[in-house]
């Protein structure tokens, strides 16, 4: 049905005739190397964050499995503290999942675009903004990550002092 309506009409003609100019498919490509290589620059991104939330969600489940029923008030404050990690880090992760997405988007409606009639470029500037802003609230997310994983041992240290001053 669907090669019956190609054949029988001038949409198979029209989308050959299109897509047969090696200027434009080269020029297509062209443009969509920039959004690629933010691409493989999101993944390297990724593969950080994602090394970070592993290793903050094995520490929360060797800790819970460490301390079955007693806690004392420093591993509370750790446990929390890798909570509010474990939520910084999948936000980021998630963040940058959605800008990864929409780049590839990008690049598939530059491709669209150039083979077809009607111009789509405010789309394809709405969905490149779409991810840039995925890309740094991501990044922001893994920065508030990065801070609250360096300022637990301030934290760690003051409650030791109070338990010391206590005894």
């Amino acid at each position: 049905m669907i090669l019956d309506l190609l054949v029988n009409s001038n949409i198979a003609a029209d989308l050959l005739e299109r897509t047969s100019s090696t200027f434009r498919v080269q020029e297509m490509v062209r443009l969509s190397l920039a959004p690629a290589f933010l691409l493989a620059g999101i993944g390297a991104i990724m593969n950080v964050m994602m090394s970070r939330l592993i290793w903050v969600a094995e520490r929360i489940e060797r800790l819970e499995a460490r301390m079955e029923d007693e806690r004392s008030r420093k591993e509370m404050v750790e446990i929390a503290r890798l909570c509010q990690r474990r939520s910084l880090a999948q936000r980021a992760v998630m963040f940058s999942t959605a800008a990864a997405l929409t780049v590839c988007v990008v690049i598939a409606l530059l491709f669209v675009s150039a083979f077809i009639e009607p111009q789509i470029g405010s789309l394809v500037a709405i969905a490149w903004i779409a991810s840039m802003g995925f890309l740094i609230t991501g990044l922001v997310h893994f920065a508030m990550e990065t801070i609250v994983a360096a300022g637990g041992q301030k934290i760690f240290r003051k409650i030791l002092e109070e338990d010391q001053s206590d005894s």
